[in-house]
């Protein structure tokens, strides 16, 4: 299963949706400035969940940029997210959406200084994102 996930993730990040024929290995994602990290740091039990990649933390958020711009050229849209989160999307050609999240993150554990590392996780959104909602069920009638 984590294999799977792993390589869901893979494919995801490696190309543009009509391109997926032949994904992209681990090293082929990794962008300048960061180093890939299969372990996640060990941290929130990210290891063989997600693709990860590491880069001191004064430099992770010019990274997380990096890989915005990179996903976009790639078809992905960021659609929402929160503080150190991004959540993408990919329009299906026949209809749909693929998901994409990247979480950057530290070891809490470890004093943020001038030596501590930073991270970004990737990893798929399983299912179809822009599904339609399903129908809110009326309110029963007293």
């Amino acid at each position: 299963m984590n294999t799977l996930i792993l390589a869901a993730a893979a494919a995801l990040l490696a190309a543009p949706a009509a391109a997926q024929d032949a994904p992209a290995t681990p090293e082929q994602m990794v962008l300048p400035g960061a180093t890939l990290a299969p372990d996640c740091g060990n941290l929130y039990g990210l290891a063989g969940r997600a693709f990860c990649v590491s880069a001191p933390l004064a430099g992770i958020g010019a990274l997380a940029d990096a890989y915005v711009a990179d996903l976009q050229t790639k078809g992905w849209i960021p659609a929402g997210g929160e503080d150190n989160r991004v959540v993408f999307i990919r329009r299906r050609d026949g209809g749909g959406c693929d998901g994409l999240q990247m979480q950057a993150f530290y070891d809490t554990s470890r004093p943020a200084g001038p030596e501590a590392v930073g991270y970004l996780g990737f990893g798929p959104i399983p299912g179809d994102v822009c599904a339609g909602q399903p129908a809110a069920e009326p309110a029963p009638q007293q």
